[in-house]
């Protein structure tokens, strides 16, 4: 690593003085096989184990790799290990920081590296997803002529905030969420380690359980609760962290939701799934989250109106107005009462029955539209109002269904070759069962012939 004359200070007064630092630092992994979790990526071989010198160089050197999760999963601490483990120079960029002047730098300082020393540089950055296309770019000839071999670290998804040129040159490694047992042995750790609490106080199962569920699988979260709830307790001189002392110290644990990255559309998925599924109490949780996480509110209503229509259709005439009537008074109100109507929106979808009778009608409509089965509109029905239309024989011969005392004229509305196409199939799911004895009645007064 090459810090400059501050962050070189840093380090060496976080040297002296270990205990001034955040516990979640000084419980950072110094080798791989001290890494909680993640051992699908740390097997013998693998391309993290032959970063850090455990494998072949030259044309079979190690691979650029881009590593993908959730925080508080390992992607710094990897990197970390990475860099105190190698032998070869380390350089370290934050993407919040930097822009294409600084990866040229560290580009143009590696191939000098390479060329006078033949010495090796590894780049670690960090929140590659914050960088633009064009400083994404910049990265390519230094990986693709292996100047540099790049660990890029993102939370977001890397096929849509990646570019494919960078991604095409990198091994992919998805980082999993922590399992409660990986973060209950780093607990554990931390609290015998003398890098850590070195045993100065004990963590009952009760107090224990609560902090796994404050966690949520970050291991970052664990450890700064952790670090809170042992400084209130030793504060009070007690032996021991008690569960009024951690929810004293930890109001409630953050959301793991990101506005601008894949959870955001995860947890929008989830939210109509479960109103599709009929689960409310599901629905209601994923609303909390979206809501929770400062989600735009009027983004929520869009995606219930596309439900209400989706998903229940004729099944409720009512929920698409339900919908369409918590739109409007979401875009006039706005959070924290918007909360309460998207509620109200979200509760009546989830218990509505549910049709998609409306969707795979359109579906199979423009399948066949797509297919080139369309056809000339039948004469009767072309517009007969213009001049010289009653020559070409439009219009003619249509009977008016209004003259008729059952309000339904037996003709051919269809092209010919859909004369006989039925595309919706009305369930027998609430309201939508009158709509299915409707149709009955009507294709059959139609002359429809059943398919």
């Amino acid at each position: 690593m090459e810090p400059d004359l501050f962050t070189a200070a840093a380090e060496e007064r976080q040297e002296k003085d270990p205990a001034g630092s955040p516990l979640a630092v000084r419980m950072r992994p110094r080798t791989l096989d001290e890494v909680v979790g993640q051992q699908h990526l740390l097997k013998p071989g693998s391309p993290l184990r032959r970063l850090v010198g455990e494998g072949s160089s030259g044309p079979a050197g190690p691979s650029s790799v881009i590593l993908w999760g959730p925080p508080g999963t390992g992607k710094t601490t990897l990197a970390y290990v990475v860099s105190k483990a190698t032998n070869k120079r380390f350089v370290e960029l934050s993407a919040i920081t930097a822009g294409v002047k600084e990866v040229r730098a560290v580009i143009d300082g590696a191939r000098r590296a390479s060329g006078g020393y033949g010495q090796e540089t590894v780049l670690f950055l960090d929140e590659i997803h914050r960088f633009s296309k064009a400083q994404q770019d910049s990265l390519l000839p230094a990986v693709e002529n292996r100047w540099v071999t790049l660990i890029a670290a993102t939370t977001e998804n890397p096929y849509f905030s990646v570019i494919s040129p960078l991604l095409s040159r990198s091994l992919l490694l998805t980082l999993e969420p922590l399992t409660d047992d990986d973060v209950r042995d780093l607990l554990k750790r931390a609290l015998t380690d003398e890098r850590g609490l070195g045993g100065a106080v004990a963590l009952p199962e009760d107090t224990e359980s609560h902090l796994l569920r404050i966690a949520g699988g970050d291991a970052r979260r664990a450890l700064t609760a952790l670090e809170a709830a042992a400084g209130a307790a030793l504060d009070k001189g007690e032996a021991e962290i008690a569960l009024s002392t951690l929810e004293e110290t930890v109001d409630r644990a953050a959301v793991k939701y990101d506005r601008d990255g894949d959870q955001h559309y995860d947890v929008a998925s989830a939210l109509i799934k479960s109103i599709r599924g009929s689960d409310v109490d599901a629905a209601l949780h994923y609303l909390a989250r979206m809501i929770e996480a400062g989600e735009d509110p009027r983004f929520i209503a869009r995606r219930l109106m596309i439900s209400a229509s989706e998903d229940i259709g004729l099944a409720d005439p009512n929920a698409l107005p339900i919908a369409v009537a918590a739109a409007q008074a979401v875009a006039m109100i706005g959070f924290p009462e918007a909360a309460l109507t998207l509620s109200h929106a979200t509760i009546a979808l989830a218990l509505a029955p549910k049709s998609n009778a409306a969707t795979t009608a359109i579906g199979a409509a423009l399948d066949d539209v797509r297919k080139g089965l369309a056809g000339p509109v039948p004469p009767h029905l072309r517009d007969g109002h213009y001049k010289g239309a009653a020559k070409l024989g439009h219009a003619q011969g249509y009977v008016y269904p209004h003259d008729l005392p059952e309000g339904i004229a037996a003709q051919q509305y269809a092209p010919d070759a859909l004369k006989d196409r039925q595309y919706y199939e009305p369930t027998r799911h609430g309201a939508e069962a009158r709509y299915a004895d409707a149709v009955e009645w009507t294709r059959k007064h139609l002359g429809r012939k059943r398919p």
